[in-house]
Protein backbone atom coordinates (compact mmCIF):
# COMPACT_ATOMS: atom_id res chain seq x y z
CA UNK A 1 0.00 0.00 0.00
CA UNK A 2 2.72 2.32 0.55
CA UNK A 3 3.89 2.32 -2.98
CA UNK A 4 0.80 1.97 -4.62
CA UNK A 5 -0.17 6.14 -3.27
CA UNK A 6 3.25 7.78 -4.47
CA UNK A 7 2.71 5.24 -7.54
CA UNK A 8 -0.58 6.99 -8.11
CA UNK A 9 0.23 10.37 -7.60
CA UNK A 10 2.94 10.19 -9.59
CA UNK A 11 1.37 8.38 -12.70
CA UNK A 12 -1.65 11.39 -12.49
CA UNK A 13 0.60 14.07 -12.28
CA UNK A 14 2.24 12.73 -15.40
CA UNK A 15 -0.64 12.50 -17.86
CA UNK A 16 -1.99 15.42 -16.17
CA UNK A 17 1.01 17.21 -18.01
CA UNK A 18 0.72 15.02 -20.90
CA UNK A 19 -3.19 16.12 -21.31
CA UNK A 20 -2.32 19.95 -20.70
CA UNK A 21 0.64 19.75 -23.12
CA UNK A 22 -1.85 18.32 -25.58
CA UNK A 23 -4.88 20.95 -25.05
CA UNK A 24 -2.30 23.91 -25.29
CA UNK A 25 -1.16 22.87 -28.80
CA UNK A 26 -4.56 23.64 -29.81
CA UNK A 27 -5.21 27.17 -29.92
CA UNK A 28 -8.04 26.41 -32.02
CA UNK A 29 -9.50 24.33 -29.50
CA UNK A 30 -8.85 26.43 -26.07
CA UNK A 31 -10.72 29.53 -28.04
CA UNK A 32 -13.77 27.87 -28.96
CA UNK A 33 -13.83 26.06 -25.37
CA UNK A 34 -13.68 29.82 -23.95
CA UNK A 35 -16.00 31.52 -26.44
CA UNK A 36 -18.53 28.76 -26.08
CA UNK A 37 -20.22 29.37 -22.76
CA UNK A 38 -19.73 33.24 -23.41
CA UNK A 39 -22.21 32.65 -26.54
CA UNK A 40 -24.75 30.39 -24.30
CA UNK A 41 -24.89 33.53 -21.37
CA UNK A 42 -25.31 36.03 -23.57
CA UNK A 43 -27.78 34.33 -26.07
CA UNK A 44 -30.37 32.47 -23.20
CA UNK A 45 -29.80 35.74 -21.06
CA UNK A 46 -31.35 37.70 -24.11
CA UNK A 47 -33.49 35.33 -25.29
CA UNK A 48 -35.33 34.12 -21.98
CA UNK A 49 -34.87 37.71 -19.98
CA UNK A 50 -38.17 38.25 -19.64
CA UNK A 51 -39.38 35.07 -17.56
CA UNK A 52 -38.24 37.43 -14.57
CA UNK A 53 -42.28 38.85 -15.17
CA UNK A 54 -43.86 35.35 -14.69
CA UNK A 55 -45.47 35.72 -11.53
CA UNK A 56 -43.54 33.72 -8.44
CA UNK A 57 -40.03 33.69 -10.30
CA UNK A 58 -37.50 34.31 -7.19
CA UNK A 59 -35.37 36.72 -8.49
CA UNK A 60 -35.46 40.08 -10.34
CA UNK A 61 -32.56 40.00 -12.73
CA UNK A 62 -32.40 36.76 -14.61
CA UNK A 63 -28.54 37.59 -15.55
CA UNK A 64 -28.03 36.96 -11.98
CA UNK A 65 -30.06 33.71 -11.68
CA UNK A 66 -28.88 32.32 -15.18
CA UNK A 67 -24.95 33.09 -14.62
CA UNK A 68 -24.46 29.88 -12.01
CA UNK A 69 -26.64 27.98 -14.71
CA UNK A 70 -24.79 28.27 -17.26
CA UNK A 71 -21.88 27.18 -15.26
CA UNK A 72 -23.38 24.12 -15.11
CA UNK A 73 -24.52 23.79 -18.02
CA UNK A 74 -21.15 24.41 -19.59
CA UNK A 75 -18.82 21.76 -17.50
CA UNK A 76 -21.79 19.32 -18.53
CA UNK A 77 -21.43 19.84 -22.14
CA UNK A 78 -17.96 20.23 -22.22
CA UNK A 79 -17.40 16.97 -20.21
CA UNK A 80 -19.27 14.94 -22.45
CA UNK A 81 -16.45 15.47 -25.42
CA UNK A 82 -13.88 14.13 -22.72
CA UNK A 83 -14.14 10.62 -24.32
CA UNK A 84 -13.07 11.23 -27.77
CA UNK A 85 -9.20 11.68 -26.22
CA UNK A 86 -9.50 8.16 -25.11
CA UNK A 87 -10.86 7.04 -28.70
CA UNK A 88 -8.28 9.05 -30.76
CA UNK A 89 -5.83 6.98 -28.09
CA UNK A 90 -7.08 3.92 -28.63
CA UNK A 91 -7.15 4.46 -32.78
CA UNK A 92 -3.63 5.64 -32.41
CA UNK A 93 -2.79 2.75 -30.15
CA UNK A 94 -1.42 5.30 -27.55
CA UNK A 95 -4.16 3.08 -24.95
CA UNK A 96 -2.95 -0.46 -25.73
CA UNK A 97 0.78 0.74 -24.66
CA UNK A 98 -0.25 2.83 -21.65
CA UNK A 99 -2.34 -0.33 -20.25
CA UNK A 100 0.49 -2.81 -21.18
CA UNK A 101 3.01 -0.71 -19.15
CA UNK A 102 2.97 -0.50 -14.90
CA UNK A 103 1.18 2.81 -15.44
CA UNK A 104 -2.14 3.16 -12.80
CA UNK A 105 -5.61 2.69 -14.25
CA UNK A 106 -6.90 5.50 -11.80
CA UNK A 107 -3.89 7.38 -12.90
CA UNK A 108 -4.61 7.44 -16.30
CA UNK A 109 -8.13 8.12 -15.69
CA UNK A 110 -7.49 10.59 -13.29
CA UNK A 111 -4.69 12.46 -15.01
CA UNK A 112 -7.35 13.10 -17.79
CA UNK A 113 -9.91 14.27 -15.64
CA UNK A 114 -7.71 16.65 -13.88
CA UNK A 115 -6.49 18.44 -16.93
CA UNK A 116 -10.31 19.01 -17.93
CA UNK A 117 -11.13 20.15 -14.64
CA UNK A 118 -8.68 23.01 -15.24
CA UNK A 119 -10.80 24.02 -18.65
CA UNK A 120 -13.72 23.50 -16.73
CA UNK A 121 -12.35 26.36 -13.59
CA UNK A 122 -11.17 28.50 -16.43
CA UNK A 123 -14.78 28.42 -17.89
CA UNK A 124 -16.32 28.95 -15.04
CA UNK A 125 -14.35 32.08 -14.30
CA UNK A 126 -14.94 33.31 -17.76
CA UNK A 127 -18.67 33.20 -17.04
CA UNK A 128 -18.86 34.85 -13.90
CA UNK A 129 -16.66 37.73 -15.67
CA UNK A 130 -19.22 37.93 -18.44
CA UNK A 131 -22.15 37.61 -16.42
CA UNK A 132 -21.33 40.47 -13.76
CA UNK A 133 -20.58 42.60 -16.66
CA UNK A 134 -23.97 42.18 -18.05
CA UNK A 135 -25.42 43.15 -14.32
CA UNK A 136 -25.11 40.13 -12.43
CA UNK A 137 -24.63 40.68 -8.24
CA UNK A 138 -24.22 38.19 -6.08
CA UNK A 139 -23.77 38.87 -2.28
CA UNK A 140 -22.82 35.34 -0.70
CA UNK A 141 -19.08 36.61 -1.16
CA UNK A 142 -15.59 34.67 -1.76
CA UNK A 143 -17.52 31.29 -0.45
CA UNK A 144 -20.34 31.53 -2.41
CA UNK A 145 -17.69 31.81 -5.41
CA UNK A 146 -16.10 28.85 -4.26
CA UNK A 147 -18.58 26.62 -3.87
CA UNK A 148 -19.73 27.34 -7.43
CA UNK A 149 -16.10 26.35 -8.76
CA UNK A 150 -16.30 23.51 -6.60
CA UNK A 151 -19.56 22.27 -7.70
CA UNK A 152 -18.93 23.23 -11.49
CA UNK A 153 -15.77 21.20 -11.27
CA UNK A 154 -17.67 18.01 -9.71
CA UNK A 155 -19.80 18.16 -12.77
CA UNK A 156 -17.12 18.15 -15.08
CA UNK A 157 -15.28 15.30 -13.37
CA UNK A 158 -18.68 13.20 -13.10
CA UNK A 159 -19.96 13.28 -16.61
CA UNK A 160 -16.47 13.52 -17.97
CA UNK A 161 -15.73 9.80 -16.05
CA UNK A 162 -19.57 8.60 -17.92
CA UNK A 163 -18.01 10.25 -21.14
CA UNK A 164 -14.68 8.20 -20.74
CA UNK A 165 -16.01 4.96 -19.69
CA UNK A 166 -18.92 5.34 -22.98
CA UNK A 167 -15.97 5.43 -24.92
CA UNK A 168 -13.93 2.51 -23.05
CA UNK A 169 -17.38 0.37 -23.79
CA UNK A 170 -18.28 1.46 -27.34
CA UNK A 171 -14.47 2.51 -29.01
CA UNK A 172 -16.84 4.54 -31.67
CA UNK A 173 -16.58 8.37 -31.82
CA UNK A 174 -20.24 8.18 -33.28
CA UNK A 175 -21.33 6.40 -30.30
CA UNK A 176 -20.04 8.65 -27.82
CA UNK A 177 -21.36 11.62 -29.26
CA UNK A 178 -24.39 10.37 -29.62
CA UNK A 179 -25.06 8.57 -26.06
CA UNK A 180 -24.00 12.25 -25.01
CA UNK A 181 -26.03 14.55 -26.53
CA UNK A 182 -29.00 11.96 -25.54
CA UNK A 183 -27.71 12.48 -21.45
CA UNK A 184 -26.52 16.16 -22.00
CA UNK A 185 -30.03 17.89 -23.09
CA UNK A 186 -32.70 15.79 -20.98
CA UNK A 187 -30.35 16.58 -18.09
CA UNK A 188 -30.15 20.52 -19.26
CA UNK A 189 -33.73 21.02 -19.56
CA UNK A 190 -34.85 19.02 -17.09
CA UNK A 191 -33.16 21.13 -14.61
CA UNK A 192 -33.26 24.66 -12.71
CA UNK A 193 -30.92 26.11 -15.20
CA UNK A 194 -32.46 28.21 -17.06
CA UNK A 195 -35.69 28.33 -15.33
CA UNK A 196 -36.96 28.68 -11.21
CA UNK A 197 -38.22 25.36 -10.35
CA UNK A 198 -41.78 27.38 -9.00
CA UNK A 199 -42.55 28.03 -12.43
CA UNK A 200 -41.83 24.71 -14.29
CA UNK A 201 -44.31 21.90 -14.72
CA UNK A 202 -44.11 19.34 -11.56
CA UNK A 203 -43.11 16.91 -13.54
CA UNK A 204 -39.80 18.49 -14.53
CA UNK A 205 -39.42 19.60 -11.06
CA UNK A 206 -39.56 15.65 -9.84
CA UNK A 207 -37.11 14.80 -12.82
CA UNK A 208 -34.72 17.43 -11.04
CA UNK A 209 -34.71 15.57 -7.68
CA UNK A 210 -32.54 13.25 -9.11
CA UNK A 211 -30.41 15.47 -11.79
CA UNK A 212 -26.75 15.88 -10.89
CA UNK A 213 -26.92 18.90 -12.97
CA UNK A 214 -29.31 20.50 -10.83
CA UNK A 215 -27.47 19.55 -7.54
CA UNK A 216 -24.74 21.61 -8.72
CA UNK A 217 -27.19 24.50 -9.79
CA UNK A 218 -29.03 24.44 -6.22
CA UNK A 219 -26.26 24.36 -4.51
CA UNK A 220 -24.09 27.46 -6.08
CA UNK A 221 -27.40 28.95 -6.04
CA UNK A 222 -27.76 28.94 -2.47
CA UNK A 223 -24.40 29.69 -1.81
CA UNK A 224 -24.61 32.87 -3.57
CA UNK A 225 -27.57 34.06 -2.00
CA UNK A 226 -27.38 36.90 0.50
CA UNK A 227 -28.64 34.52 2.97
CA UNK A 228 -26.98 30.93 2.04
CA UNK A 229 -29.06 27.59 2.99
CA UNK A 230 -25.92 26.14 4.15
CA UNK A 231 -27.78 22.90 4.89
CA UNK A 232 -28.98 22.66 1.25
CA UNK A 233 -25.83 23.62 0.22
CA UNK A 234 -24.38 20.45 2.08
CA UNK A 235 -26.90 18.29 1.06
CA UNK A 236 -26.61 18.53 -2.69
CA UNK A 237 -23.23 18.91 -2.80
CA UNK A 238 -22.61 15.61 -0.76
CA UNK A 239 -25.11 13.90 -3.42
CA UNK A 240 -23.26 15.50 -6.33
CA UNK A 241 -19.59 13.85 -4.52
CA UNK A 242 -21.20 10.75 -4.07
CA UNK A 243 -22.47 10.53 -8.13
CA UNK A 244 -19.01 11.70 -9.19
CA UNK A 245 -17.36 9.24 -7.14
CA UNK A 246 -19.51 6.39 -7.90
CA UNK A 247 -19.35 7.12 -11.33
CA UNK A 248 -15.52 7.72 -11.09
CA UNK A 249 -14.96 4.05 -10.03
CA UNK A 250 -17.37 2.70 -12.49
CA UNK A 251 -14.79 4.69 -15.43
CA UNK A 252 -11.73 2.68 -13.91
CA UNK A 253 -13.75 -0.46 -13.74
CA UNK A 254 -14.21 -0.11 -17.59
CA UNK A 255 -10.58 -0.44 -18.48
CA UNK A 256 -10.88 -4.42 -17.83
CA UNK A 257 -14.18 -4.19 -20.04
CA UNK A 258 -11.69 -2.68 -22.54
CA UNK A 259 -8.77 -4.88 -22.19
CA UNK A 260 -10.67 -8.27 -22.37
CA UNK A 261 -12.39 -7.06 -25.78
CA UNK A 262 -9.15 -6.36 -27.71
Amino acid sequence: MSTAIPGFTTHTRFITGRWLRAQYRQPALIAFTLVQPAIWLLLFGQLFKGVVNIPGFSDSSYIAFLTPGIVMMTALMTSGWSGTTFIADMERGVMDRMLASPVSRGGLMAGQLISNATTTLIQTILVFAIGMAAGARYDGGAAGYLVTIGVSMLVGIGFGSLSNAVALLTRQQEALIGISQFVSLPLTFMSSIMIDPSVAPHWVNVAARFNPVDWAAIAARQALAADPDWSSVLRHSGLLLAFTLFVGWLSTRAFRTYQRSV
